[in-house]
Formats: C-alpha cells, sequence, structure tokens
C-alpha cells in the first residue's frame, strides 16, 4: 500500500529533514508514527500527500509511482488520502451537514451521492442528530468528529490523522482514537502521529519512531517510551 525506498528530504542547504527513510505499511493497517517535534513526522506525512517532493529515493502509494505522477493526476491521489488535522479546520459558517456535503460537493458528487453519505458518515463518528448544529455550537472532540467525517465521506483508502487529539482532553481524546480504530476495521488503513504516551501503549499498535530524520524505531504493538 505505502512504500517508502531511500527516501531524502531536503530543504536549502540545512540538515536533511528525512535521510534514506525506507518503510512498508500495508494495506488496512493502523500505525502510529512518534518523534519529537522536528523529527520529521510532519515532512513525511507532506510527501505521502503530494505537497512535497522527496529529493531522492522512491515513494509508491497504492500503486502509484509518484516519480511518474503527473501533477494534473495529484488531486486523483488527494482523493484517495483523508487528512484529519489537530486545528479541526472546518468552515465556520456551514453547518455539520455542509461542511461534511462541501468535501463531496468539490470533487462532483450528485446531490443524490451526497444525501446518502452525509449521515452515514456521521453514523460512524458518531454524530447522528448533529447535523443542523454549528461549529461555534460544537465542543473540540464534536468540532474533530466533524473533520473525521469530512476526510471519510470520499471514501479514502488512507487516513492520515496528524496529531487529532493534540487539541482535546483525555476523554475527547480516546473517542476520537476509537473513531480512527473504527475506520481502521472497515478497512481504511489510518496512520496516526501522536506525541500522547498513553494513546500509544494502550492502542497497541505498530510504532514507527522517527528522530533526527531517520527511523529509530519500528515495532508492532510496542510501547512507546521517552529517549
Amino acid at each position: 500500500m505505502i512504500v517508502l525506498d531511500r527516501v531524502t528530504k531536503n530543504y536549502n542547504n540545512k540538515s536533511p529533514a528525512l535521510k534514506k527513510i525506507s518503510l512498508k505499511i500495508n494495506a488496512k493497517e493502523f500505525v502510529v508514527i512518534i518523534g519529537k517535534s522536528g523529527a520529521g513526522k510532519t515532512t513525511l506525512l507532506r510527501l505521502l500527500t503530494r505537497e512535497e517532493r522527496q529529493t531522492s529515493g522512491k515513494i509508491v502509494v497504492g500503486g502509484i509511482d509518484y516519480d511518474k505522477l503527473k501533477d494534473r493526476n495529484i488531486p486523483m491521489l488527494r482523493r484517495r488520502i483523508g487528512v484529519v488535522f489537530q486545528d479541526f479546520k472546518l468552515l465556520p459558517n456551514k453547518n455539520v451537514y455542509e461542511n461534511v456535503a462541501f468535501a463531496l460537493e468539490i470533487v462532483g458528487k450528485t446531490n443524490a451521492q451526497i444525501k446518502k453519505t452525509v449521515p452515514r458518515v456521521l453514523e460512524i463518528v458518531g454524530l447522528t442528530g448533529k447535523e443542523k448544529s454549528m461549529p461555534a455550537q460544537l465542543s473540540g472532540g464534536e468540532r474533530q468528529r466533524v473533520a473525521i467525517a469530512r476526510s471519510i465521506a470520499r471514501q479514502p483508502k488512507i487516513l492520515i490523522a496528524d496529531e487529532p487529539t493534540g487539541n482535546l482532553d483525555p476523554k475527547n481524546a480516546w473517542d476520537i482514537i476509537k473513531v480512527l480504530e473504527k475506520i481502521n476495521k472497515y478497512g481504511t488503513t489510518v496512520l496516526l502521529t501522536t506525541h500522547n504516551q498513553e494513546i500509544v501503549n494502550k492502542i497497541k499498535r505498530r510504532v514507527i519512531t522517527l528522530k533526527d530524520g531517520q527511523v529509530v524505531g519500528d515495532h508492532a504493538k510496542a510501547e512507546y517510551k521517552h529517549t
């Protein structure tokens, strides 16, 4: 599903953000990526969504060789990859239903398809009954659920969750993790970055540790210990 072969990313003349990283992530895996600020997590995610290009090495995602990916096909790639951020990025003037529907409208889905899809994804994230609520009326956890619903509405093969619990209290944080696990059970590959040691230890998933742009740990069901 995701293959990185000796991938390096340089910015200007500074030390590489990533140094010859090699990884293989299988379809339907749930993988946690950890590391301190500056370790290379964000760069890795930006390479996968093609917001950045690698300096050297090979990236293949879902059979798509990024070396052969034309600019005009990048939007198609991004439809296969859902992304959830720490700060939600909801449209404040649209209600819950409209926020999720908008993600479908911009890729040309019909009204009939939208009416079928939106209630289904809101049910998955536990927001049935909140369709008409505005973002300002929601808790932080609920806003993150809307963001997740929006990101899975187009049925991506991969969901990248970049510090999705960073702004949430422990209960809401754990609720979001359970939503991500539910989505994973439906067959979506999930990549989660987090600083939350308790979450990493509790969910017992594969953990990839980055440090100074390199993979220094890759363990199934590992426990996260500060280094």
